[in-house]
């Protein structure tokens, strides 16, 4: 196993950066081990919806998890607002960093994830392991 640190500024879009990050440095797997920081605004999409949540004002990260690979991310991520409502959901593009955002990645060398239609499954492409 491999790690990436690396760190956000403000106004970075954190799901973008993250997916530009796993694909400059070539990530078939891994997961997010840690990530802390803040954001302005937060865009999730939550459990059997459709459409987006958007959220304005000043938010931490309380939590984010999921897989990673140049293949697709599958990222969930839980906020907190100034009186600790927490929100989650699957984290998507224009999430908007505030001060910071530190985000551990775990590479794994041994397999690939791939995204795939899988018949008689969710009707999603789901998480697929391939080993190498």
């Amino acid at each position: 196993m491999k790690t990436h640190t690396f760190r956000l500024k403000p106004m970075d879009d954190l799901f973008d950066s993250i997916e530009e990050f796993v694909k400059q440095n070539h990530i078939q797997a891994g997961c997010v081990l840690s990530s802390v920081g803040s954001l302005t605004h937060a865009t999730l999409r939550l459990a059997n919806r459709s459409d987006y949540n958007e959220y304005e004002g000043h938010y931490e990260i309380v939590s984010m998890t999921g897989t990673v690979s140049v293949n697709g991310l599958h990222i969930h991520m839980a906020i907190s607002d100034g009186d600790g409502a927490t929100s989650g959901g699957h984290l998507v593009s224009g999430c908007k960093v505030y001060t910071t955002a530190e985000i551990v990645i775990a590479e794994f060398e041994d397999v690939i994830y791939k995204r795939e239609l899988l018949e008689n499954d969710s009707g999603y492409e789901e998480l697929v392991v391939h080993k190498t």
